[in-house]
């Protein structure tokens, strides 16, 4: 983890002096952890990582699947937390202690719904951020891949 984290600090300095305007920590699988391994086996490294930052950009620190994980998570670093669709934003920005920017938390299931469904949806994230600052709207995690019927070979 030592080695990797040198690294992924390098690299993302190099892009931020290569002129990106944000860059973003995406963990995909750290919402498998419990908050106990979270705290010894990924805490210090993220904390470290962020750390090492150049400042000129915002960092995002986006822990998906990760909501029992929340405090550690703004503890860890991030001008901004990314915020996946399992916790209403309202109540993960009050875990956070409305101290950090948050950015998210469509369901992308969503998408395979009505033009209706999702504008309900959407509107629900907006009326619960209401007139704070600080929210970037997004996805709670990728676009999903349409699901098609696999036929069997023959």
């Amino acid at each position: 983890m030592e080695k990797l984290t040198d690294m992924v600090i390098v690299y993302l300095n190099d892009q931020i002096r290569a002129g990106v305007q944000a860059v973003q920590i995406f963990d995909s699988w750290v919402g498998c952890l419990s908050n106990a391994d979270y705290r010894e086996f990924v805490l210090p490294y993220q904390k470290r990582l962020f750390a090492g930052l150049d400042k000129a950009v915002p960092h995002i620190h986006f822990a998906f699947g990760a909501s029992h994980l929340l405090a550690m998570v703004k503890e860890a670093g991030g001008d901004v937390i990314g915020l996946d669709w399992r916790m209403h934003i309202d109540d993960a920005w009050s875990l956070l202690n409305n101290e950090t920017g948050v950015q998210g938390n469509l369901d992308p299931v969503a998408l395979y719904g009505s033009r209706e469904y999702i504008r309900r949806r959407v509107q629900d994230i907006l009326d619960r951020v209401g007139n704070r600052n600080g929210h970037i709207f997004n996805l709670g995690h990728g676009i999903l891949r349409p699901c098609r019927p696999t036929t069997p070979n023959t």
